[in-house]
Order: C-alpha cells, then structure tokens, then sequence
C-alpha cells in the first residue's frame, strides 16, 4: 500500500472549495426552509424525496431543535398515531405506551430524520442565520443571510442572498420569518389579525390538532410549519408530543410540491 502524507494547506482547500461550490450551487433554489427542528427536517426530507431542489438553514451548530432533549431532558418523545405512522416511514422504533401514545428514543429519531433527509438530496447549512427577505413586487424571492457569528459578536458585515421560489418558516416558537415580515416589511399576514399572533400555554391536544389546519401560506410564497404555524396563527403550545411537527412537516411539503407541479 502507498504511503499517504497528509498536507495541512491541501485539508483546507478541500473543505474551502467543497464547501463553496456546495453553496454556489443553492444559491438558486426551488424552496429554502428555515429550522432545522423536526417539522423543517421532515418537510425537507418529503420535499427532497419528491425530487425538489431544497435547502435548509439553521441558525445553530446542531439540529434537531428541541426533540434532543425529550421532555426535561429524559431522551424520549411521545407521537400519536400519525406521527407514529411517519416515524414508522423513516425506519424509526416506537413502542406503545398505551393506546393513542407512542414513544420514541429522541436521540434515534434525530439522528435518522437528519440522515434519512439529507441521502434524500436535502442540503443543510447549519450556523447560518436569516437576517432579512428579498422581497420583489409585494412576492418574498429570497432570504438574506448571514453567519451566526456575525450577529452573536455585534459585527457590521453586510450578508449574501439565496433566491427561491418558495420559503417555509420552521423556526418553532420565534417564528422568526413571519416576525421579519412583520417587523421590516410592514405587510399583514394571512391571520385574523393581520400580524403574528402568538402562541397560547400548553394544550397538547387543540396545539396538535390545530398545527395541520395552521400549515398554510402565510404570505405570497411563505409558508409556516411546525411550532411556528401555531404561534403565527395563535394556538396553544404542545410541549414534549412531537406528532404534530412531523406531521406539518409532510403537509408543507404536499403543498410546496403540488405548486411546484
């Protein structure tokens, strides 16, 4: 066997490069999710699998969001029985606790749903925050983003753009994309009161119930997701249950596709 020298310049070209082309080639793109949690993951996942050019950008250096830590940091969740069925999709164990409750290993669920999405063609971008919106003719275009560190170490260093036809907001309880919208554009959602909402305390029941009629277009091609659909449109929160997430996550995704179609 030949004998490998390792060249110190020549590793971080190779990340240097790999990576860049990686991002040039997302910098168009057909739907860019924001959140890496499990509503984003699974949208991206669905999307990817209906042969979509999909990215995704999360904020943090992992992802996953709050499904790592269960409830109270005990590594296990709980579904439903069509949350159960979607897990059941990605090769993930559950096991019935009793009737109409499921629980998964937290830790197993992650891993997998990150897995399964990205052999499925979905591109992640993680440490990557979404400071502003390209917003062409009263029609969200794009995002505008920068590295999470710019914001965290109060830098002025002005952002780069990502161009998409369709945006979803996975960002769970900040819902940060309906905030920009609000905040910076100065435009009414599609909500009874024109602008976010909020979400309600904890019901698990109306919040899981409540968060698949909330997946929907919030603005001309932005569309909510997961626990930011719920706090957009005003329902109550659902704490460790994660059927919900999933669920929405598979939904944005019929709906994105179907309009790509």
């Amino acid at each position: 066997m030949p004998k490998t020298t390792l060249n110190d310049v020549t590793i971080s070209k190779a990340i240097i490069e790999t990576y860049s082309k990686k991002l040039v080639n997302y910098l168009t793109t057909d739907v860019v999710v924001v959140g890496a949690g499990p509503a984003g993951l699974t949208a991206g996942y669905y999307l990817a699998k209906a042969g979509v050019k999909v990215s995704l950008f999360e904020r943090k250096l992992s992802i996953g969001g709050g499904m790592w830590g269960g409830g109270i940091m005990f590594n296990e969740i709980v579904v439903q029985a069509l949350g159960r069925k979607i897990l059941g999709e990605f090769g993930i164990e559950t096991k019935k606790y009793k009737e109409g409750y499921y629980t998964a290993d937290s830790i197993q669920a992650v891993s997998t749903l990150c897995s399964k999405a990205t052999l499925a063609g979905l591109k992640i971008f993680n440490l990557m925050e979404v400071e502003d919106l390209m917003i062409k003719h009263d029609v969200v275009r794009g995002l505008v983003i920068n590295w999470s560190t710019v914001s965290m170490a109060n830098l002025h260093v002005d952002p780069i753009t990502i161009e998409s036809k369709f945006i979803v907001d996975a960002t769970g309880h900040p819902c940060e994309i309906a905030r920009l919208l609000e905040r910076k554009s100065k435009i009414k959602l599609a909500t009874e009161t024109g602008g976010v909402i909020g979400e309600k305390s904890m019901w698990a029941e109306i919040g899981e119930k409540s968060m698949t009629a909330n997946t929907k277009e919030i603005f001309p091609n932005v569309y909510a997701a997961g626990m930011a659909a719920n706090a957009v449109f005003g329902s109550p929160r659902m704490g460790p249950i994660f059927g919900g997430m999933l669920i929405s996550g598979k939904r944005v995704a019929e709906l994105i596709t179907k309009r790509l179609k």
